[in-house]
């Protein structure tokens, strides 16, 4: 006869275990100003604010932090958060909530331990900064790499979307007379040939580019190498659109004779150009581009930094608007999508009692964290800066 594998107690009845609540955590919130060169967005608003207080978590927030997105300080104490004269005081809290990712010197402010939630924007960032958060023990979420359950990255799909619909905005404003351009109005007037308009990309940006363009009543060509996603454009927008793989030929035909042009063409390292500068030479003076994708290169060769101050300059006669934060233009509009986003997050980390047992469950949260208690937990950070790399999956058990 073999041996059991269960001992003689534990054959015999055993007590019943009553399942204990979830034990809620109290989060303590703080909220800086932005000191990133002009960046006017905040990840929380005062009603956001209001719902994490509801629910028992405290909110510290820097004195005027709201300005830029025109929330007063008057708002986020009657939303119950404290106000703060002190930097140091809001950074001391254990979690961060921020737009852009903290300097040096505001990580040196951030307690051991603490967890940030912020955008990433790897391109931007050096070695130092990822060495800082792991001297600390940092828990760190990025915004750019938060992804739902449908594959999709929330926080990154919402802000394209403005950038797409603001491209067009801003298009038709440097088409006017006052915005250096040929004075017209981006639109379909009776008796009036419609304005011509060039997209390229049928991602988020193209797509939202696009239905703008089209409510205003401009004719447009779509350009993008991935017919399925031209296909979708297609089915999902209402009007007649043009679409058409990259062909260099049929590319400088519509260049030739349309009157803004939009790149919206993201590389997984940077973008393509595909608009070399003999076409922007080919095309009509005073012809507007907007190339959205700056922020990865940009998909036009002549396409050079700019800033909200000094937005555009002029190259072959050619208007060009190269801002990479377009989204901050939109600071309200912005702040408030980027909020609602992360509000049902703050309140899921807290019902599930920290963020250690809502990443457990919450598989969107793990996708977004690059940082583990100072452990480096995303392989495209560690390959490219070459840093050592740990599995989320086998941290978080």
């Amino acid at each position: 006869m073999g041996l059991s594998p269960f001992t003689k107690e534990q054959l015999l009845p055993q007590p019943e275990m009553l399942e204990i609540k979830k034990q809620k955590g109290e989060l303590f919130i703080g909220l800086p100003k932005e000191t990133y060169f002009e960046e006017k967005r905040i990840s929380l608003t005062p009603d956001a604010v209001a719902a994490l207080v509801a629910h028992g978590h405290r909110v510290v927030v820097e004195t005027s932090a709201g300005e830029g997105a025109h929330y007063s300080d008057r708002e986020y104490s009657e939303a119950g958060a404290k106000i703060s004269y002190d930097v140091k005081e809001v950074y001391g809290c254990n979690l961060i909530v921020k737009v852009e990712p903290p300097s040096l010197d505001e990580i040196k402010l951030m307690n051991p331990q603490a967890f940030l939630i912020s955008a990433l924007q790897l391109k931007t960032q050096d070695k130092q900064y990822f060495k800082a958060l792991a001297k600390k023990r940092i828990t760190a979420i990025a915004y750019d790499y938060i992804k739902d359950e449908d594959g999709v990255f929330p926080i990154l799909k919402s802000l394209s979307e403005i950038a797409g619909a603001a491209a067009m905005h801003i298009a038709a404003e440097h088409m006017t007379t006052v915005g250096g351009g040929n004075g017209l109005l981006l639109g379909n007037i009776s008796g009036v040939p419609p304005t011509d308009v060039v997209i390229l990309g049928a991602g988020t940006v193209g797509k939202c580019a696009a239905k703008a363009a089209i409510g205003l009543g401009a004719r447009i060509k779509v350009f993008d190498n991935s017919v399925s996603k031209l296909r979708h454009l297609q089915e999902t927008i209402p009007g007649q659109i043009y679409t058409s793989t990259l062909q260099p030929k049929s590319l400088l035909k519509a260049l030739m004779r349309c009157d803004v042009a939009i790149g919206a063409i993201r590389g997984i390292d940077r973008s393509p150009i595909v608009v070399t500068e003999v076409m922007i030479e080919k095309m009509k003076a005073g012809a507007v581009i907007v190339d959205v994708c700056i922020d990865r290169g940009g998909c036009f060769e002549t396409s050079e930094v700019t800033t909200h101050s000094k937005p555009t300059f002029l190259k072959h006669d050619i208007i060009h608007y190269c801002v990479p934060n377009i989204p901050s233009r939109y600071s309200r509009t912005a702040s408030v999508s980027i909020s609602n986003i992360l509000t049902p997050y703050l309140l899921n980390i807290a019902e599930e009692g920290g963020f250690e047992n809502a990443a457990r469950f919450d598989k969107s949260l793990r996708n977004g964290m690059y940082f583990y208690h100072g452990v480096l937990t995303n392989r495209t950070v560690a390959d490219w800066f070459d840093l050592p790399y740990r599995d989320i999956n086998l941290l978080i058990l």
